[in-house]
């Protein structure tokens, strides 16, 4: 069996290469303070990238299990490069640019001549940001429990009506919409379409991935002669979700620096142990023996976007969110070893 360790060998590899060149850039930038600031504050981003999306490994480790090894390692090759650079990097320039009206090498150029005015910008399109980011992961987490097939209840009393209800077509559709327009109501009446039309977007976006994926997985699996073969369609769902996760980490990390690269560094090195930890759990089979360890990462994604929906109208400081993502997959942990040992206690009776 492969060691845990070396599941992490290349986020090991990622966290020394990321630190050293950030201490660089601090030090050929700022001198000795420069260095140590830059990278206490990479730390301090690798950090937060980790606690705020581990729930999203799990809900990766979910839709892995049934894609093909060598799709699974694509995953954590090509898409650790389109999560470190394409969304901790390039997202963040397309964001201003378009929120600026100004073209992309503007965009890089305010990133580093004026660092301060590109977090105003982004902090200004926050709005935008988390109206579009927590209508999709509503819609991935309203669509986990509103599924006829589910048979394994952490909270019988909730879900199972939930699932009972699915046979509604679209009840998650409209319950996603329901919420949109309640919090669109309390949005201040200028800015109501910032986040109602990104909040629309979200949703179709979560559409257009969900026939995407299931359309070019069911070419893959035709032409493979093999049903559980998801590739293409789920690589791209699995980048979607990654990005929406991703959206409030990359602008909350400019209440601690305006500086674009540390940012990219520091989020980049988190995202990275967040894919190898995904890996991990599938090779290891972790969510078969943890029973309800998947339903308390679709809980906590609920809880994010929600938060994400309130963080419209009130600052909701990223430390709390990631104290209730990790609390609710630590109350799934303690409950799935709990059902173990009662199991395991009736068999032995």
């Amino acid at each position: 069996m492969t060691s845990t360790l070396s599941y992490f060998k290349w986020a090991f590899i990622v966290t020394a290469v990321g630190l050293l060149a950030s201490g660089a850039y601090g030090y050929f930038s700022f001198g000795t303070s420069g260095a140590v600031t830059f990278l206490f504050i990479t730390a301090v981003l690798a950090v937060l990238e980790i606690s705020l999306s581990f729930d999203n490994a799990v809900v990766n480790a979910n839709k892995l299990k049934a894609m093909s090894h060598a799709w699974q390692r694509r995953f954590l090759t090509w898409g650790i490069l389109i999560a470190v650079f394409g969304m901790r990097l390039i997202f963040p320039l397309v964001i201003v640019a378009l929120a600026a009206k100004i073209g992309p090498m503007d965009a890089v150029h305010l990133a580093f001549a004026e660092p301060r005015a590109y977090a105003d910008i982004m902090h200004h399109a926050h709005l935008s940001i988390a109206a579009f980011g927590g209508t999709f992961l509503l819609m991935v987490g309203l669509t986990y429990f509103f599924d006829r097939d589910k048979d394994v209840h952490w909270l019988p009393w909730l879900e199972e009506p939930m699932a009972r209800s699915a046979s509604i077509k679209g009840i998650e559709i409209g319950v996603a919409l329901i919420l949109v327009l309640i919090f669109s109501g309390f949005v201040a009446e200028e800015r109501s379409e910032d986040f109602l039309y990104p909040a629309l977007y979200g949703l179709i976006t979560f559409l257009g991935v969900e026939i995407l994926s299931g359309f070019l997985d069911a070419s893959q699996a035709k032409a493979a002669k093999t049903a559980a073969q998801g590739g293409l369609g789920a690589f791209i769902y699995l980048e979607v979700l990654d990005a929406s996760f991703s959206f409030d980490g990359v602008v909350g990390a400019f209440a601690l620096t305006k500086n674009l690269l540390v940012i990219a560094i520091g989020l980049g090195i988190g995202a990275m142990y967040v894919r190898s930890l995904t890996i991990l759990l599938v090779d290891r089979k972790t969510l078969s023996h943890f029973r309800f360890l998947e339903h308390g990462a679709f809980y906590a994604i609920l809880v994010l976007a929600v938060i994400m929906f309130a963080q419209t109208l009130v600052h909701i400081p990223e430390a709390v969110t990631g104290l209730i993502g990790a609390g609710l997959i630590g109350l799934s942990l303690w409950s799935s070893l709990r059902w173990r040992r009662q199991k395991q206690a009736g068999q032995t009776g």
